[in-house]
Formats: structure tokens, sequence, C-alpha cells
């Protein structure tokens, strides 16, 4: 059975830096396969998953590489929103960090914990929301992969799979959270490294962002196929005006944005 995709289908293009990208998604700008930014991000391999956990796939790896760009610690305390398998937190306590993360999945927080437990890594994993379970805690390094595909529901889903990746009509509705939060949850000079798809709206984001002080910009992008979650919304995003009359490509954006 194929694998639900967040969004985009399996990884055939690379990562790039390049000035930010439109609001909407270019099916044209695919990338030539040459980048190893989303194959080879040093992600720990063979992590179990729970069914319906969200596994590492091309966002994933494209916020890896990203980190790979970030100096990592003993003094650095990192916070993954949305850790899924804790690939990203595990790959981050793996360069001396001290790691929380949190998921509102309790499938998602086992599965974290299993992992960390199996390869001998220290790493903190806390169910619930994460603005209620990080209050009064600050952090050197936020990384969030957050759902992000827009859905026809307004409200995110309660439960199920999909939680993962249905972020409301405009796909924000857990983004704008997090760029709220993000001068409670960072230190002075800290960091936030987010990835979501341009279809998001990567202006938008970086804007709400230095409206809260950070500095922001996209430092990478790759193209993907569409995947079975996408392709299955064709006719309701193009309505939306989200995507193009056979657009076939997504493009993905990793923000970096510091606290001033």
């Amino acid at each position: 059975m194929e694998r639900p995709y967040r969004g985009s289908g399996p990884v055939s293009s690379s990562a790039s830096a390049c000035p930010p990208p439109a609001d909407r998604p270019r099916p044209h700008r695919r990338q030539p396969v040459s980048s190893t930014a989303l194959t080879a991000s040093a992600l720990p391999e063979g992590l179990l998953a729970l069914p319906g956990v969200y596994q590492p796939q091309a966002d994933t790896r494209l916020l890896a590489g990203a980190l790979a760009h970030e100096h990592l610690g003993a003094h650095t305390h990192a916070l993954e929103i949305g850790t899924g398998t804790g690939a990203l937190a595990l790959h981050t306590a793996r360069r001396g960090a001290r790691v929380t993360a949190v998921d509102v999945s309790w499938r998602a927080v086992l599965t974290a914990r299993l992992n960390a437990l199996r390869r001998g890594l220290p790493l903190e994993v806390l169910h619930g929301d994460f603005a209620a379970r990080t209050r009064g805690r600050r952090f050197d390094l936020i990384l969030t992969n957050p759902p992000y595909v827009p859905a026809p529901a307004a409200a995110p889903p309660a439960r199920g799979p999909e939680r993962a990746w249905d972020a409301g009509v405009d796909g924000r509705a857990v983004i704008d959270r997090i760029c709220a939060d993000a001068p409670r949850l960072l230190r002075p000079g800290g960091v936030l490294l987010m990835v979501h798809s341009a279809m998001c709206g990567a202006d938008e984001t970086a804007d709400r962002l230095a409206r809260q002080g950070l500095s922001a910009r996209v430092t990478t992008t790759a193209s993907v196929p569409w995947g079975p979650v996408l392709r299955s919304r064709r006719a309701w995003l193009e309505r939306r005006g989200l995507a193009a009359g056979g657009e076939q490509w997504e493009e993905l954006v990793v923000i970096r944005a510091r606290y001033l």
C-alpha cells in the first residue's frame, strides 16, 4: 500500500539556496537530481514507527540539511515541535545538543521514546500542545516540520493520521501559532528552522516572524512531485487559487529566523 505522503511524492529533486520563492508553487521550477540534501541528510535509519505516525520524507530531509549549517553542542537546548518518529530530534541529540521534543499524538510520543531508547540517546519527549508543554521554558534552537497541507475543513483534525498534514483551508493553522510563539520560546540569538510548502506562503511566514522581532528568510528550497494527498484535492486547490491547472510539483521551503 502506498504510504499517505503529506503532500509531496517520492523525492526526485534537489535543494538549493535561492531568494524567497513566490507564495504559490511553480511547477516548472524542477531542480536537477544532483544535490544530496534530500537523500543523504544523515538522519537516523531504521526507525520504528507505530501505525499513523508521520515518517521522515522529503520535507524532513530538507530540514535536516538546513540543520547541518547550525552550530550545535552541549550548550544547545533544542526544541522540536511535532517530532513524529523523533528522527530530527535524535539527529540533533547525536550532534551533542540537549533536545526536548513534543507531539500531540501519543503514538508519535511513544515512537520517539522507543527510538531514543534503542539508540541510547537522551531525549525528552512530551505529549500535548507545544505551547502548553513549553510554558516558561526557552530554547536556543527550534526545529519544526508542522502540518501545512491546505484542507477543506477550517479546523485541523482532532485525531487520526491526518493531524500530521492537514492545517486548515490555507495550511497555516499551526504555522501561524509557531510564528506568534517564537519570541516566547527562543532565547535572544536563538534560531527557528521551519519547513513547509510554498503553497502556504513563504513570504507570509517571513513577514509574520519579522513582526515578532525575528530576522527571517528562506534559505533552502526543493521541488518534489505531488503525492496522493495533494492529488486527491486538486480540484479544490485549483478553485481556491492555491494551484494552477495541471500542477504537478510542490515547492518546499526552509525558513530560518533568528530572534534578535
